[in-house]
């Protein structure tokens, strides 16, 4: 079943979400601990997928126009705007505290080169490992958020399965039309810009900069079509 990894992976996150729900209240100097640890975590791992680049003018490029797109298309906006619809429909008293969850895990769980890789995986070749891997990383860590930013990342699970779906679904095309060695240079930019952005979400956490993370995901799109146009013509 092509959309099983996904599914497992949607499974997860609500399900250690519901179990980051149940746990005892805690005090808010351990939850101000907690999320600075999450924070830094996030941080160095988003400098891990960073450095993964090949070409630092493809990346540079890519969050220049993939900014500029973000602004105007106003995407930050959009999805505070639904955060902000799921927290009246969750009759949260907590304001913002939803919509904070929601973007920050949606961006956690949605950009990264194991989303990307395993939903190809499971779409060419059947093959979940990476998928479960992934899936085991993300509800533990649903455990911590939930605990720390409430119900709002249990919704984050909605566009990890429309995003790893539709990824898994057009693999097969998209495999079709081009090389293996293409594919591998696409996902090292991705996975370079997909880690600024990871980086950008550990500095919101850690509440040193308001960063406009949401606006820069066009920038994921932008590197995925510069590797071949740059490639053409180099």
């Amino acid at each position: 079943m092509v959309l099983w990894g996904t599914l497992v992976n949607t499974f997860a996150i609500i399900l250690g979400g519901i179990m980051g729900l149940a746990l005892p209240k805690l005090s808010q100097g351990i939850k101000a601990t907690v999320m600075q640890g999450l924070g830094l975590a996030v941080a160095v791992q988003g400098v891990t997928m960073a450095l993964k680049t090949n070409n630092l003018l493809i990346v540079i490029g890519s969050l220049v126009i993939g900014g500029v797109l973000g602004e105007l298309l106003k995407v930050e906006q959009g999805l505070e705007k639904l955060g902000v619809q799921l927290e009246g429909f969750v009759g949260s008293r907590a304001k913002g505290k939803v919509a904070a969850g929601f973007v920050s895990t949606t961006l956690i769980y949605c950009v990264g080169a194991m989303a990307i890789l395993g939903s190809i995986d499971s779409g060419v070749r059947l093959n979940h490992d990476m998928l479960y891997t992934k899936s085991m990383l993300d509800g533990f860590s649903a455990i911590i958020f939930a605990s720390t930013l409430g119900v709002g990342v249990l919704f984050s699970s909605l566009p990890v399965l429309l995003y790893q779906g539709a990824i898994a679904l057009s693999a097969t095309l998209i495999t079709s039309l081009i090389s293996p060695g293409m594919l591998e240079a696409i996902t090292a930019e991705l996975t370079s810009v997909g880690g600024i952005l990871i980086i950008g979400i550990g500095l919101n956490i850690l509440e040193i900069k308001k960063i406009n993370v949401a606006n820069l995901l066009p920038s994921v799109v932008v590197a995925a079509l510069l590797v071949p146009l740059v490639s053409y013509f180099s």
